[in-house]
């Protein structure tokens, strides 16, 4: 085999599909009939840097929560030891959904931004500040510094599962976060599956897009999504847009 075709097949994600079975199709139940899940889930993953992407409420989080519940983490985020309570959408999306792995993994993160604060807690529990570089407990740095100082100092292997992890971070901060997905990506060891608004991390040079709308879910190119489009034709010109939202309604007679 070649060191071309080798490094090719290294570069092939641990997480191969996600599928639904087929009641999902049929089903009139929350999270079930989110516009985006009507025909069913059938993905093949095909890089290991893979972004969703799509209006609020079209099902990314939904869909990250299940995937998530099926690896093993907890609805909360964190580690596969750290534990909590599996209720949500998620779970009840997560009945109906098959993966398919080669190899399987059994490391990594699910980060939600909204119950960060409590992975924090945890860590900053456990004592061992080597878990994130020998730097203040976590609930003493910002939380962009918190989210970064984890993902450069614990995380090395495995599948990291991230809902809006810009939420977290300014836009320098993305860009550092960027490096750190290029690093971890690098090493072959580790795959990205997630949700974002950002079209910093959107551009992200050879990940793939997968947009949830009332369409299904569909591959796009990044410099087409409205995300990216809307943010460029906005900084270009953002008086007119102005303009138009701030025009006032014309008096009735």
């Amino acid at each position: 085999m070649s060191r071309r075709k080798s490094l090719q097949k290294t570069n092939e994600p641990f997480l191969r599909s996600i599928r639904s079975r087929p009641e999902l199709a049929t089903s009139e139940q929350f999270p079930f009939n989110i516009p985006a899940f009507a025909q069913g889930i059938d993905l093949t993953l095909k890089r290991k840097v893979t972004f969703l992407v799509g209006e609020n409420g079209s099902g990314k989080s939904t869909l990250l929560e299940a995937v998530a519940v099926l690896c093993g983490f907890s609805l909360q985020g964190g580690t596969l030891d750290h534990g909590h309570a599996q209720t949500g959408e998620g779970s009840l999306l997560a009945e109906t959904l098959r993966l398919a792995w080669l190899p399987k993994v059994s490391s990594g993160f699910f980060m939600r931004a909204e119950s960060f604060f409590d992975f924090a807690s945890y860590i900053d529990s456990v004592g061992d500040r080597s878990l994130y570089g020998g730097a203040a407990p976590l609930l003493e740095q910002s939380h962009g510094e918190s989210f970064l100082s984890l993902f450069q100092n614990r995380w090395r292997d495995g599948l990291f599962i991230l809902d809006e992890p810009e939420a977290a971070l300014s836009p320098q901060r993305q860009l550092a976060f960027l490096r750190i997905l290029y690093d971890l990506e690098r090493t072959q060891r580790a795959q990205f599956l997630i949700a974002t608004h950002s079209p910093m991390l959107l551009l992200y040079p050879g990940a793939d897009v997968l947009h949830l709308s009332a369409d299904g879910i569909k591959r796009i190119d990044p410099e087409e999504t409205e995300h990216v489009r809307l943010t460029r034709d906005f900084l270009r010109d953002p008086q007119s847009y102005f303009r138009a939202l701030f025009a006032e309604e014309p008096e009735e007679s």
